[in-house]
Parts: C-alpha cells; sequence; structure tokens
C-alpha cells in the first residue's frame, strides 16, 4: 500500500539523550499495492492471543506466507486451516523465516520467547529481522534488540496502539524505533496490519511512546467511570452522559464505544484489564526513571488493582468502574 510521509520535530522526546529524526507515514485510501520483491517472503509470527491472532490472520489472508507458534498449539488450529504452517518453538520459527513477529502479554513472556533456551534469537542469523510488537518497557525491548542483534540480526520494536478490533480490521497504528532498514523492510506488511506507522528512532521510544499512550488512556477510563457512576448516584441516566459526551469537546471514539456496554454493566473484552494495570505499572516506572510526577496516573493505577482483586483481570479494561461501585457499597 502507498504512503504518505511527514517529518515529526526531532527534538520530541527531550529527555531522550539520542535525537535521531522521527517520521510518520498514514496508509493512503487511494493505495497501490507494494510489489512482491519488496515484502519478505516467509514470515514468522509468535503469540496467538486476542491481539496476535488477527494480526497473523491479516497477513495469512493477504497471501503471504505466514510460520506461526503459540505456548498453546491448539490457539494455532485455526490459523493453520487457513494455510499457516507451524513450528513447534520460537527458534524453528525464526530460523524458518525471514521475519518473524512476535506479540506476546508481558516483558516476562516476551524476554522468554525472543532470548529463553528455545527461543527466536537461536534461529536468528544475519539478514533476519525480528519485529516486536509486544507493549514492554524500554528496559526489556533494548535487552532483547541486544540478543537479536548480536546474532547478525536486524531488530525492530513495534508496540501497537489499538485493541481487538482494530486488530481484526488492519486498523493498528505501530510505534516502531529500532533498525531503520527492517523499518523500511517490513513497512508494507505493517500496512497489512495496520492503519498508520510511526517511526520513533532508537530502539526505547515506541516502548516509551505506547507506555505514555496506555498511561492517558488508563486514566481516560478511570475518569469516565467515575462519570458514570456519580451521575447514576445523583438521578441521572448515564446512558444521557454518554451521548451528551459524545457531542461535546471531550468527545472520544473510546468513550462512545465503550459507554453503552458499561452503563449495562457488560464488558466484552478488547482489551484486558490486567494487561492495563501492567501498562500502568510501566508507565510509573518510565515516570520515575526520569523523575517525572505523575500523580493521576498513580492513583489510576491504585483503581485498577482493586478491580485486579475482585476478580476482574480478565475482563475488559471498562470492567475498573465495578471497583468503584465497590467501594460505593463499602
Amino acid at each position: 500500500m502507498a504512503m504518505c510521509s511527514t517529518q515529526l520535530n526531532s527534538q520530541f522526546l527531550s529527555f531522550f539523550p539520542a535525537k535521531p529524526r522521527f517520521f510518520v507515514s498514514i496508509k493512503a485510501t487511494s493505495a497501490s499495492t507494494p510489489k512482491d520483491d519488496d515484502i519478505p517472503a516467509s514470515i514468522g509470527f509468535l503469540g496467538l492471543g486476542i491481539m496476535g491472532t488477527p494480526m497473523a490472520q491479516n497477513l495469512i489472508k493477504a497471501g503471504r506466507d505466514v510460520t506461526v507458534w503459540n505456548r498453546t498449539k491448539s490457539k494455532c488450529e485455526p490459523l493453520i486451516s487457513l494455510g499457516a504452517k507451524y513450528k513447534s518453538s520460537p527458534e524453528e520459527v525464526a530460523a524458518s523465516c525471514d521475519v518473524t513477529f512476535a506479540m506476546l502479554a508481558d516483558p516476562e513472556s516476551a524476554l522468554d520467547v525472543a532470548c529463553g533456551k528455545y527461543g527466536a534469537a537461536k534461529g536468528m542469523s544475519p539478514g533476519k529481522g525480528y519485529v516486536d510488537v509486544s507493549t514492554v518497557d524500554g528496559e526489556t525491548s533494548k535487552l532483547i534488540c541486544e540478543q537479536i542483534r548480536a546474532t547478525g540480526a536486524h531488530f525492530l520494536e513495534a508496540p501497537v496502539s489499538g485493541s481487538k478490533k482494530p486488530a481484526e480490521d488492519g486498523q493498528l497504528i505501530f510505534l516502531t524505533a529500532g533498525d531503520e532498514v527492517l523499518y523500511e523492510k517490513v513497512a508494507s506488511l505493517l500496512d497489512i496490519m495496520g492503519k498508520s506507522r510511526f517511526y520513533l528512532g532508537e530502539v526505547g521510544n515506541g516502548a516509551a511512546m505506547k507506555l505514555v499512550v496506555n498511561m492517558v488512556m488508563g486514566s481516560m477510563m478511570a475518569s469516565f467511570s467515575e462519570g458514570l457512576v456519580l451521575s447514576e448516584k445523583v438521578g441521572l441516566d448515564p446512558s444521557v452522559l454518554v451521548e451528551v459526551i459524545s457531542q461535546g469537546a471531550i468527545s472520544a471514539p473510546m468513550y462512545a464505544l465503550k459507554g453503552p456496554s458499561m452503563v449495562k454493566s457488560s464488558y466484552p473484552t478488547a482489551f484486558p484489564l490486567k494487561h492495563q494495570q501492567k501498562d500502568l505499572r510501566l508507565a510509573l516506572g518510565l515516570a520515575e526513571s526520569v523523575s517525572q510526577p505523575i500523580p493521576i496516573a498513580a492513583a489510576t493505577n491504585e483503581l485498577y488493582k482493586v478491580a485486579k482483586s475482585h476478580g476482574l483481570s480478565d475482563q475488559d479494561f471498562s470492567a475498573v468502574i465495578e471497583a468503584l461501585k465497590v467501594k460505593l457499597q463499602q
């Protein structure tokens, strides 16, 4: 798909020591199909959860040669039925593919899959590439990068902004950093899975951007939840509140999408609450590393921890509203 590019200010994120060039590419609506020669011939995909499965599926539907792996093999079966190949370890996937993507749940899993006993790094070699689309902290991303680059392969961190539905629709936003040569190599693949892609320079910048974005998102959801609970408590119709917000300056797609279900106490999982709390925890660590106070995010993190303690970890992150209901009932 053809892309249009815009240069961004290189003073972005001034607390990072490196100041490389940054740019954003957005999918063009009148895009032409890229030449097959520009796309890696074989693609690996590690981690087939809520996000990984639809992302890999979109690559398969686009006609790409995809090899998959997941700790629970049964999660690979639907993709195998669509034409994907299967390997029994990340090492085997990486060894058999030109480029390998990884979408894991947390830093520990991402590090283990990349650098563990049968990790992808053991299957990497010069000319190959590893693209980690997991949400992790910058230090974890740098550790993985070091192991991958030691094999002579290239590394790109590319965490995504977007949840289950954008992943299914190929409308994710990729926040990439690392080897620019690999960014250019996989650009057409990112375009299959997403609507836009940002290149942010040195490894760690993509991870930092994703944590900041998810910190804001988690805080927004907590504040929205407080509004819904308070409106009902004072005798207002929370459904009307959702409509009022949707027509004002603070309108946000997230509120319009989640609000109606939240009013009905329904939380179909698009982004698990436990992952939102994990990202808030990592954002707090990022802020601590540069001595930046983020008191709103800190308070928000505590609310998500309360929600987890009430068994809501696997519900959608909008279920954080239940933590407020519990507190009101006490």
